[in-house]
């Protein structure tokens, strides 16, 4: 680890786990451990795998009109949901590209908390701030507060077990939920939230930093009770792609749009005002350019971002790959790619990825390219 990265919460866990440490978003973070990233993998797929996601961003919303701020900011309507529910939603600049893209949890209209990605959650919470009405408190808590993830079939028996008795308040969350135990995230308490990154059954657990030590331990010791163990960013990774989940930087960023990456889901599009509006409305009504695709490899290759799509073999540029993996579900390589939308490309069609100047075909398939698990 160098001086200029910062440590997890959890830094000497992983140490003392012989966790591969690398960098991501600015943290010192586990990459894998060493039974190996398919191994972590396969575990969230069949039992129950746990991640340490603290570099992730903790930003308290707070006081009169803060719902209604985040509203007129953000794509997604959190009139949609209701006190005690999780939404996922983006922020945009006004050319409509992603700044980034985020779980918003609302508390009640004057209390919610953001989940940014761990290398925006400055200017996020800069943007935010800018445009707070009176009385609106935006509080960058990311060194303060801590991010658990336990996620797979087995995660709620997993968690139950570890919070003893506080296991009864989560065990009955519905999908994208979420309760406080032990008092609320500003007196010291635990949020549960029903959600994840990776498709399967899963919660998330937000927690003061010098928390996290023991409840990282006591999620350990439930995991491996029921045949899972520590999984890094990687595993995370694969897990994500198999279910097409965008990643910003990969599939969203300032020059991909919501509309381009197929998450038009995420925005409000009957909302009076968010961020980007105007230009998300225009590019909807024309059509984009290009569109996310999820590839499977029909032939030996792995694919990885930045390589070039092509309508065939020695054929022309059609796309580029975002995001490449192999996938251990499947056991085949596996991409998400951006593809221009003329000449179209439908579901079942054949492209080639230049792997390196070989030619990968791939087959275009509807994601999620495993089956979601999450509800």
């Amino acid at each position: 680890m160098t001086d200029e990265l910062l440590p997890s919460p959890l830094h000497d866990r992983h140490v003392a786990l012989a966790a591969t440490l690398g960098e991501f978003g600015g943290w010192s973070m586990p990459i894998s451990y060493p039974g190996g990233t398919v191994a972590e993998h396969t575990s969230v797929r069949e039992t129950a795998g746990l991640f340490d996601v603290s570099h992730l961003g903790t930003v308290p919303v707070t006081g009169p009109g803060a719902a209604a701020h985040l509203n007129a900011c953000l794509t997604n309507d959190l009139g949609r949901i209701g006190p005690g529910r999780a939404q996922y939603t983006l922020a945009c600049d006004a050319r409509g590209g992603v700044e980034d893209d985020m779980i918003v949890y609302l508390a009640a209209d004057d209390d919610l908390l953001l989940v940014p990605n761990a290398a925006n959650s400055t200017r996020i919470v800069s943007a935010l701030a800018a445009d707070a009405p009176p009385g609106v408190v935006i509080t960058d808590r990311h060194r303060e507060l801590a991010v658990l993830a336990v996620q797979g079939p087995r995660s709620r028996e997993a968690l139950v077990a570890a919070l003893g008795a506080a296991g009864d308040a989560v065990a009955g969350l519905d999908y994208m939920a979420f309760t406080d135990i032990e008092g609320g995230l500003g007196d010291g308490g635990v949020r549960i939230c029903r959600t994840g990154y990776t498709g399967e059954l899963g919660y998330e657990v937000v927690l003061a930093a010098g928390a996290a030590p023991a409840m990282w331990d006591a999620l350990l010791d439930a995991v491996r009770a029921v045949g899972g163990g520590p999984c890094g960013l990687a595993a995370r990774d694969t897990l994500r792609t198999e279910m097409g989940y965008p990643l910003h930087g990969h599939e969203l960023s300032t020059e991909i749009s919501p509309v381009q990456a197929g998450s038009g889901w995420a925005v409000g599009w009957d909302k009076p005002a968010f961020w980007g509006r105007d230009a998300l409305l225009a590019e909807r009504a024309a059509g984009p350019a290009r569109r996310l695709r999820a590839l499977r490899a029909t032939g030996r290759g792995v694919p990885r971002a930045g390589m070039a799509v092509l309508d065939g073999e020695g054929g022309d540029p059609v796309g580029v790959v975002t995001s490449g993996t192999f996938s251990p579900t499947l056991r085949t390589g596996i991409a998400l790619a951006l593809v221009d939308t003329a000449p179209q490309v439908a579901v079942g069609d054949t492209l080639v990825i230049d792997v390196r100047g070989r030619a990968l075909p791939v087959e275009v398939v509807k994601p999620p390219l495993v089956p979601s698990h999450v509800r």
